[in-house]
């Protein structure tokens, strides 16, 4: 297996689906000549020309209205948002549109929509660039939403998404473009709606996924200096939501961490948190316990900035609370 960045197997999946299927196509701003703001379609207008790389005006409503009309007549468009603070500006279109118009015309309709955008802080844009709204997204029903944390992940769960008839969100993390790590090569897809076991633990389940797999993987090693084993559990997909090997794992090690970015209040980690204590109560020997960003508006300073985003010191402290 080659050993890419997640930029490179991002990149490799959106090139390997567009030579595939003539219906895929790019569109968003600056994707073309300028090759994308983190440089993923690099290549690709002069390849596959202007036709099928196409340069937006700066309005994230056009972009993904033209697309779900692109493929509500057969295409598979491709809309890139610079980043998913830009997404409130096409709420309606994506939430209200695209997440609801397969069931309300009674199936009639297909909707092979993807939007890829950025997410997540820790790159000093401030506070209105930098949010983490992932479970906002994943509360609506109609709307898959993905957001991987390796590069291998990266590339098969794209590619589904491509190849998929439902609108998917694809949330790409801003500081995890320069991640390295083994990625299979040719056709290979990765199930959408499938969590996975990334590291193998006894001791207590954490439950994360996106920029948080890698600040827990990272405890994890801290951890097991200590004689702490911890299974990591990545939901890779937040809607829909696979809980069987979160509730496998946490029946197993009787222990919960849940590690988000975003903040703790109706985030990601409430709700999975709360399928814990419905579904496993009795297998529970501590009350779970959540790791978030710091309930303000992002600092832009970075010390500040660093200090509000969930760290590995952050996920040890939580390990050894429910141990």
């Amino acid at each position: 297996m080659a050993r890419l960045t997640m930029r490179e197997a991002i990149s490799q999946a959106l090139w390997e689906e567009m030579e595939r299927d003539p219906k895929v196509f790019i569109m968003g701003e600056e994707v073309g000549v300028w090759g994308g703001t983190y440089a993923v379609t690099r290549g690709f207008y002069d390849h596959f020309g202007p036709d099928r790389v196409r340069d937006t005006p700066i309005s994230e409503a056009a972009i993904v209205g033209a697309a779900i009309g692109a493929a509500l007549v057969g295409l598979r468009p491709v809309a890139e948002i610079m980043t998913i603070n830009f997404a409130f500006v096409a709420m309606d279109h994506i939430v209200n549109q695209a997440a609801k118009l397969h069931y309300m015309f009674g199936g009639q309709m297909v909707l092979p929509l993807v939007i890829r955008t950025v997410g997540g802080g820790g790159r000093q844009l401030g506070a209105t660039h930098s949010q983490t709204p992932d479970a906002v997204f994943a509360h609506f029903p109609g709307l898959k939403v993905v957001a991987p944390g390796t590069p291998a992940d990266a590339k098969g769960l794209l590619k589904a998404a491509i190849r998929c008839d439902d609108p998917v969100l694809f949330i790409e993390h801003a500081t995890l473009y320069q991640l390295r790590g083994e990625v299979p090569e040719g056709d290979y897809t990765v199930p959408i709606g499938q969590s996975k076991v990334q590291r193998e633990g006894r001791d207590v389940t954490v439950v994360t996924y996106s920029k948080m797999l890698d600040t827990s993987l990272k405890a994890a090693e801290e951890l097991a200096r200590e004689g702490i084993e911890i299974e990591v559990v990545d939901l890779r997909t937040l809607r829909p939501l696979d809980m069987g090997p979160v509730l496998e794992s946490v029946k197993k090690t009787n222990r919960a961490v849940v590690v988000e970015e975003g903040w703790k209040s109706y985030g990601v980690g409430a709700e999975v948190a709360s399928r814990i204590y419905e579904e496993a109560f009795d297998y529970l020997d501590a009350p779970v316990k959540r790791v978030a960003q710091v309930e303000v508006p992002l600092p832009y300073n970075r010390t500040l900035e660093q200090m509000a985003l969930p760290q590995v010191k952050d996920v040890i402290q939580a390990v050894k609370e429910v141990l």
